[in-house]
């Protein structure tokens, strides 16, 4: 007779013991979290989120303050408030023109409020009866008070009290992953993951950027006890991710220099001083900063590769010249390369005067010289007869040959491929490279952008120049505005109308240059010389038109962005661009900045009626001239995409720091890496070690460039 008692006992005996759960570590992975298993591991990885301490850096992106919860019964009208309520009534509302709201009612212990989201049909799916909802926004009325959210969490069917009273972080989810479990996730297992958290970073850097140890920094973010203490925890995340970053560009520069010796220049101040002494102007203290920072490259062995980036009319062109003599008084040639033809000959004219009375003569070489004239100007830069180069892409040419090239300056480089730029360097041993760009960005942008160069940015105009009268008028002005334009032609100044499109469009009602041109040449402008630009005109034709319009043969160029980049013709002083909602601030910029380049006073005119959104962005615009500033609000509104792809050396994009924004942190992180790197170029000290282990971490970059084993 065998018992129940007896078998299960046997089958214990042979069933193999138990095995202890692993160990916690930041390392294991996060489906074997408790609450999360293979299922939602699969998701979070959707996310970048595979192992437990994934879990930690997955920071919030934004948060909601429900520590100052404003009662449904005291909302007024025209407040803005953050308020608490249960749903008790939802449904999709359709409107007489087609657009369907989806509407809840919410309810706290003192009454009711009606919350709309127009356009969001699809929260009828995912907001339920008897969820609590958080949300922030403005009190309007409409029918009584309404509330439509700027923000809003949706709590599920908790407890009041969970919300109230907290700051519930906001987490970037996936399908299958609400915001609410994301944070529940998170704090169910915080607890246990902050202490086997180790700092990465000395406590002198910390001290530099002000900023908490990493285990306080990241409990601040996921659960702090203010928006403030939020700020200050992401602020310490942000200034790792910029430290990494600038080391990997620093060092990236430290071993370039190394690398590509160049020539070391002697500042003999025969040609500069003589330069400076004839010019009819004083520099700005921008120019001769960045001249100082330009001859220390030069005259240091190493090869220079800097970057001049300035506002449209900063005077780059001066600061390069400055440059270029300082080569040339040491038996070295320069050569200059521009994107087309025209400003390659506005160069030359232009440098050519300043150069004359040293009697000087640049070399321009383009596609359009003749045979004979090529033939010339290749045998003078061969034979070192010419010291000074000014061209296009015609510069590039395999008959090209220099005797002794040693400084290449390159105008508008992102209108050039790195091989381009390649090709021209190419042509000497080791020269130096200048590059020069007039589409500014902030300074702290930059030096992440274009971490492999070094930066000199001018950001202050030459005295004397006039600003630029910048308005924004509605469609209904349009005689008033063209009768100003007739007034300015009569005085004998030129005018340009830019259109965001060449031809018209069925799915945008704009209007097209093309069709507007034969409107004006027919209306407001009938007896003036009127003429037609846009890039689907033959490059000849285009070159054409502009020298003509340089030349004071054409009154007026309805054109499209295609003048964006252009000449100066000093004699324009009236800049129309319709539709200018259609534009980015920096392009807007760009337009502008082809008036206001002689004595007369220029103007600026937005044409077109733009909603309210547009309105403000175009006011700011029209407020400043400050291309910096400009660049900025630019930025902010579009976004800087991802600044590190594959031509970046694989550093991947920020997760949690925004170099814009957190300017002072970069410039911070900037002076650290470059104070670490002087003292331990191969972060092999034992303070820097656990700097070291987190480069190698998130940078595959810091295998090749600190040697990581």
């Amino acid at each position: 007779m065998s018992f129940r008692g007896d078998s299960d006992a046997q089958e214990r005996r042979r069933r193999p013991p138990a095995r202890p759960a692993p160990r916690l570590t930041l390392e294991t992975p996060v489906s074997y979290l408790k609450g999360v298993g293979p299922a939602r591991g699969t998701m979070l990885a959707k996310l970048g989120i595979t192992v437990a301490g994934d879990l930690l850096r997955h920071v919030p992106h934004r948060y909601e303050d429900a520590t100052t919860v404003t009662p449904l019964a005291n909302t007024v009208l025209g407040a803005d408030v953050t308020v608490l309520g249960k749903v008790i009534a939802k449904g999709v509302l359709p409107t007489r023109t087609g657009l369907r709201v989806f509407q809840a009612v919410i309810q706290d212990a003192t009454g009711m409020l009606e919350i709309a989201w127009p356009g969001q049909p699809f929260l009828d799916r995912t907001i339920n009866k008897d969820d609590w909802l958080l949300c922030t926004g403005p009190v309007r009325f409409f029918h009584g008070r309404r509330l439509q959210p700027r923000e809003f969490v949706n709590l599920g069917p908790e407890e009041k009290g969970t919300g109230e009273g907290r700051v519930l972080a906001v987490y970037p989810s996936t399908e299958g992953l609400s915001v609410r479990l994301l944070r529940a996730m998170v704090q169910q297992h915080l607890d246990a993951l902050l202490p086997l958290v180790q700092e990465p970073l000395p406590a002198s850097m910390l001290a530099d950027a002000d900023v908490p140890p990493l285990r306080d920094a990241l409990r601040m973010v996921h659960r702090p006890t203010s928006v403030a203490e939020a700020v200050r925890g992401r602020s310490r995340l942000a200034f790792e991710e910029l430290l990494c970053v600038q080391l990997l560009h620093r060092r990236a520069n430290m071993m370039a220099r190394d690398e590509r010796g160049g020539r070391r220049f002697e500042n003999k101040r025969e040609l500069t001083s003589k330069l400076r002494a004839a010019l009819p102007y004083t520099l700005t203290h921008a120019q001769v900063r960045a001249i100082r920072e330009i001859v220390h490259d030069m005259e240091s062995p190493r090869r220079m590769h800097r970057l001049l980036q300035g506002d449209v009319g900063a005077g780059k062109t001066i600061v390069a010249l400055f440059s270029a003599l300082l080569a040339m008084e040491n038996g070295a040639q320069v050569a200059l390369m521009a994107p087309t033809e025209l400003l390659a000959e506005q160069h030359a004219r232009s440098i050519g005067a300043l150069l004359a009375p040293l009697g000087i003569v640049p070399v321009l070489l383009t596609g359009r010289l003749s045979a004979k004239d090529k033939r010339a100007a290749l045998t003078r830069l061969a034979s070192h007869d010419a010291t000074l180069a000014i061209g296009t892409h015609a510069l590039l040419q395999q008959d090209v040959s220099f005797a002794n090239l040693g400084l290449v300056v390159i105008d508008e480089q992102h209108r050039f491929g790195v091989e381009q730029r390649a090709v021209l360097s190419g042509k000497g041993e080791t020269p130096d490279v200048l590059l020069m760009s007039a589409t500014p960005i902030p300074r702290s942008l930059a030096l992440t952008m274009y971490g492999d160069l070094d930066v000199s940015v001018l950001d202050e105009r030459p005295p004397g120049r006039q600003p630029i009268t910048t308005v924004v008028r509605p469609e209904s002005g349009r005689t008033k505005v063209f009768d100003f334009v007739n007034a300015q032609l009569e005085a004998g100044r030129q005018a340009y109308v830019v259109y965001p499109l060449i031809e018209t469009s069925e799915k945008l009602e704009l209007k097209a240059a093309t069709v507007m041109y034969e409107s004006l040449i027919t209306g407001p402008l009938a007896n003036r010389r009127v003429s037609l630009l846009h890039g689907r005109l033959p490059a000849d034709e285009r070159d054409a038109i502009m020298r003509a319009f340089r030349d004071g043969d054409i009154d007026v160029l309805v054109a499209t962005t295609v003048i964006e980049v252009g000449i100066d013709v000093g004699n324009a002083t009236v800049m129309i661009i319709e539709h200018p909602e259609r534009f980015g601030l920096s392009q807007l910029h760009q337009l502008r900045g082809r008036v206001g380049r002689g004595a007369e006073q220029s103007y600026c005119i937005l044409l077109g009626d733009v909603g309210a959104d547009a309105a403000e962005r175009l006011g700011m615009f029209a407020a400043t001239e400050d291309g910096f500033e400009i660049a900025r609000a630019d930025l902010q509104l579009r976004g800087m995409g991802d600044l590190f792809g594959a031509k970046q050396h694989g550093v991947p994009a920020f997760r949690v720091a925004d170099p814009l924004r957190d300017e002072a942190l970069n410039e911070t992180a900037r002076t650290v890496a470059d104070r670490v790197l002087h003292i331990d170029p191969m972060l092999e000290l034992a303070t820097h070690a656990g700097l070291r282990q987190q480069l190698t971490i998130g940078y595959a970059r810091a295998l090749e460039l600190f040697r990581i084993g």
